[in-house]
This record gives C-alpha cells, structure tokens and sequence, in this order.
C-alpha cells in the first residue's frame, strides 16, 4: 500500500508501484479533473504538479512520487480563484475544455517560476499542452490576464 499526499491531504492506495499516477488519481481516488490524452506525455492534458513542477501524470509511476507532495486541478484553489483559474474565466479560453486542466496546471506553474512571462516564455512552455479547439492565442492572453491579477492581489 502506498501513502500518497494529494492537494494537501494523505491517502493509502493499494495500486501496483508502476501503475501510471494519473490511473490512480482517477480511478482510485477519483479525481477526474485529470484527463488522459494520449497516454505518452506528449498533449499535457494530464498535467498536475509534482513538488511544484508540472508534470505529465501519464508518464509517472505511483512508485516514484510515494514521498512527492502532488497537486491536482481540483486542489490548485480550492474555490477556482486561483489567478489562472480566473484570467481562464474572464477570457473564455476554454471551448471544449478538455485540456484546459492541464493547461492551467502548466500555465500556473510558469508563473510560480516566471511571475512576469514574455510571450516566448509562454509560448515555450505553453508548447508541450496540445488544444485540438485551437484555443492557443487565448491561453497566452490569458496568462498576460493572470500576471495582471497576480500583480494586483486580487487573488491573495
């Protein structure tokens, strides 16, 4: 049995070592915000952040994060006031929506690093998240929004 630490609580999973961190965050502890894409960590839709890095869940064994604090979009803010969570809102980015929670698991970890992004800085790191609806030019002007908000407090 494993203990994993998961948006800032401790949960025992009885999955094996090498099955796939986002197979457990959605099937065993049913956390769905996390989608799957394409298995190979290539889209970013399963994005969550592993000791504050964003990282491809998809890609990372259960094994390998047993003493990793681990942070899903359900537990990024709690209330969707996150200032990515926000500037997501206020720009209509999403379409179909299914990659956005990757999307703004990435976008946010940028700006835990970078709090100010140039556009290559977004466009960069922001490469690796695929958007089959295109919504790519408001992603990056919603990470402007979000350094904005973050800037302001409005969120803190």
């Amino acid at each position: 049995m494993a203990m994993l630490t998961v948006n800032g609580r401790s949960y025992f999973v009885e999955d094996a070592p090498d099955t796939p961190l986002l197979w457990v965050l959605r099937e065993s502890m049913q956390l769905t915000g996390t989608k799957f894409g394409c298995g190979g960590g290539f889209c970013g839709c399963c994005t969550v952040h592993i000791n504050g890095e964003a990282m491809r869940s998809c890609r990372i064994r259960l094994g390998d994060v047993e003493d990793a604090i681990i942070t899903t979009i359900e537990g990024l803010d709690p209330g969707s006031n996150h200032p990515v969570q926000l500037a997501w809102e206020q720009e209509q980015v999403p379409q179909c929506g299914y990659c956005h929670s990757g999307q703004i698991m990435q976008a946010a970890a940028l700006l835990a690093d970078n709090a100010d992004p140039t556009d290559d800085d977004i466009e960069i790191t922001m490469r690796g998240n695929l958007c089959r609806c295109m919504t790519y030019i408001r992603v990056k002007n919603a990470i402007k929004v979000a350094v904005n908000i973050k800037k302001s407090g409005a969120n803190l």
